[in-house]
Order: structure tokens, then sequence, then C-alpha cells
């Protein structure tokens, strides 16, 4: 068996197709995003724009946030001891978990490392505690998701991305008294499309289904109070499990969910997700309960975010760029093949100084590749000005159509 051959062989397939991943190396710039330095293939760092970044408030900059990290730094220290079991409930932790189920109006909430790992985790946990549950899971749905509803073992129906009246169907042909749990997500991040929650809850109700909804995507950035898709139009209160992350509108590392207390101990009790790791550090943990608080009662922050979204939809709309229709603060420009949206986010970075990853399978469906930008509260209009036309040079010199204005 030549080990080395088969290694070389599965990368060798990732260049073929044109998906091979290529992380930059870089450095933000504390108090000056969406400004950064690159390091890669530069004699020395080379200044940047950051347009792909998830920390959509640019919170990781705030002054709030940074100096409770440092506070909590002289006060305890760097880690957490180990896991929640072993080194206990930091303070820290218990305050953040109080904020967070404020956030979303229950009565409970648990943090976990990453939003990846509460979702794989909580899914995994509720199907293996529930007999016999089937699992309706929307087909857009985060890898996260799908890892935690394989590992539950449950049976699983996926519906059509939104599809109301499929999901019926699928709810309908299962037995009355079987235990069903209806997974999805509030804003899909690659479309910058929305769920029809209600519609979603109406189901659950007729068909007496548990509902669990990924707000990664949304939390902080949409509602009064940052509590998302479900804060805004009003739906907190008849979703059973909310799920968010603390790495992307909070802007620093982390995710949780938000239930009532008795699906929160199980979690808690059950979970070897939760039970065997390491918990957050209090550093971290200390800097997103700033950022929490801070955007329970600022909304300043989304809604400059909100305006630099729909300033740079248009603008690219109306240079004949092939941009996505989105209905949120993501902002998709379909290309539609691996090694051009490659090339365009190369040629971007070397010659513009601009930083955008290019989104390829199995982020997305093959034939979809897309650059997915972000535009921020410190994006200026100058600022996209710029990047739209460069886009349409870049556009124009590999040959690419351009769609003619209305």
């Amino acid at each position: 068996m030549n080990y080395d051959q088969i290694f070389d062989q599965a990368i060798d397939r990732l260049h073929t197709e044109g998906r091979y991943r290529v992380f930059i190396d870089i450095l933000r710039n504390k108090g000056a995003y969406p400004n950064a330095r690159c390091f890669a293939g530069h004699n020395g760092p080379k200044p940047i724009t950051v347009w792909c970044s998830n920390d959509y408030l640019a919170m990781g900059q705030h002054p709030k946030v940074i100096e409770a990290m440092e506070e909590a730094l002289h006060d305890v220290g760097a880690g957490s001891g180990g896991t929640r079991n072993i080194g206990g409930n930091t303070h820290y932790h218990v305050d953040l978990e109080g904020e967070l189920a404020d956030l979303h109006g229950k009565e409970g909430a648990l943090l976990f490392t990453s939003g990846y790992v509460s979702n794989d985790t909580t899914l995994t946990t509720l199907g293996k505690l529930l007999p016999g549950c089937v699992i309706f899971s929307d087909e857009l749905n985060h890898a996260s998701m799908i890892a935690g509803i394989r590992n539950s073992g449950c049976e699983k129906r996926v519906w059509r991305h939104n599809d109301i009246e499929h999901l019926e169907e699928l709810l309908a042909a299962e037995a009355p008294e079987t235990p069903k749990l209806i997974a999805f997500e509030s804003v899909y991040s690659m479309d910058g499309d929305i769920a029809p929650i209600h519609a979603i809850c109406d189901l659950a109700e007729k068909y007496n289904a548990l509902t669990y909804i990924d707000e990664v995507h949304a939390v902080g950035m949409y509602g009064a109070r940052g509590g998302g898709i479900s804060e805004r139009d009003d739906a907190a209160h008849r979703i059973d499990i909310i799920e968010g992350t603390l790495g992307k509108a909070f802007g620093v590392m982390g995710g949780y969910i938000a239930a009532d207390k008795r699906i929160i101990d199980c979690v808690r009790s059950y979970a070897p997700g939760f039970i065997f790791t390491t918990s957050l550090s209090p550093v971290l943990v200390a800097g997103v309960l700033a950022s929490v608080r801070h955007l329970k009662s600022s909304s300043v922050e989304r809604e400059a975010q909100q305006e630099s979204a729909a300033f740079l939809k248009a603008a690219m709309r109306n240079a004949g760029l092939p941009v996505m229709d989105s209905t949120t603060h993501i902002v998709p420009l379909m290309v539609g093949d691996p090694v051009r949206a490659k090339k365009i986010a190369d040629i971007l970075l070397a010659e513009y100084g601009v930083y955008v990853q290019p989104i390829n399978y199995p982020t997305v469906p093959r034939g979809t590749e897309r650059l997915r930008f972000t535009p921020g509260p410190a994006h200026t209009q100058g600022m996209m000005t710029e990047l739209v036309q460069a886009l349409v040079e870049i556009w124009d010199r590999l040959e690419l159509e351009l769609r003619k204005a209305a």
C-alpha cells in the first residue's frame, strides 16, 4: 500500500477540478478594519482591503470588546483550565449564557467552542435522545447541521430549499406519533436568502414537530437587539432551539444554543461535544459578552452595514455584473466556474489589493461558483466604487459577459 500516492492523488484531484483551496497569510490592522496586511508572495507585508470577512459589523475591532478582553486577561489569565466539568463554570460563561438566553427570550443557553460544534453536537444529541426521531432538513443546510443529523443516526428527510409544500408532504407521510425535528437556517449565507420561519412553525405545530433554527448569519445583524431573523419577524417564541455563533457579527469566537431549561440540561448532560471539550477561554467570552451587550442597545452598526450592502448590490447591478438576488447583507457575485473564480480573486489581490475568497464546491453546487462579498460599516462608498470598477475591468479582460443595463 503506497499511502503517499493516495494522498498525492487526492490533492491532485482538487487541482484538476480547480478547487484546491489556498488560505491567505494575513493580519488585520486593529482599529482600521477593513484594512489588513497580506504576507504571501511579497517582500514584506502588502496593504490590502478585506471584502469577505464574517466579522460583519467589525465588532472584533470594537474598543469595548478589546478592552473587555484585555481586562479579563489581566484578571483571570489566558485559558479556562479544561472542560467545565473539571475547570468549573468561569463566571464570564455564566453571564454570557444569561445574556444569550435573554437575547432570544429563552430560559437558558449553552456555550460551545464554535458554531460548527454547537450544530453538530446538539443535533446529534437530540436525535439520540428522541426514540425513532425523523429529522427534516432543508437541502441547503450548513455542513455542520448535515454532520449532526448524520451522527444522530436518525432517519433524514431532505426538503427542497424553502419549499413549504414539499416539507408538508414529507411531514404528512410520517406517523403522527413519530418524533419529528425540523432543522433549517434563517439566512442562507451563500445565496443570501431567508427562510419562511412562520410558515415552517405553522407546519411544526400542525404535525407536532420540534423546530431547530441556525441563526449564525443573522444574530447581531437583525432585530431591534440583534436577536436575528427570528426576533425581527417576531418568531423566536415559536422556535424550540435557536443556534447561533459568536464568531461572525459578534466578532470573537464560539457557538451556542438557546432553548428551554429542560432541553439545555439534556444537551449539557449528554453531549460529548460539550462534556469532553475544553471550554472557551474566559478572555474570548469576556469579549463576546461586551459585544452582545453593545449590540443589544446599538443599531448603528447594523444600519451602516445594511446601507453598505445595498449600495454595493446596486453598483454591481448598474455595472452589469452578475450579482445574485439577495435580500440580506450577503452580496454574492456569480462566476459559475471554479478556475475563473480563483483567477478573478487572484487578480483582485495581486493588482488591486482586494481580498475576496472564491467559493467553490462543496460549499456551493458545481457550476455555481462565486465570489461572496460582505461589505461592512467601515467600507466606504469610494471603496465600493473602486471595487466595482476593478471587477468590470477584470470581466472585460477575461472576456466574461456583462449584463446589459435595463
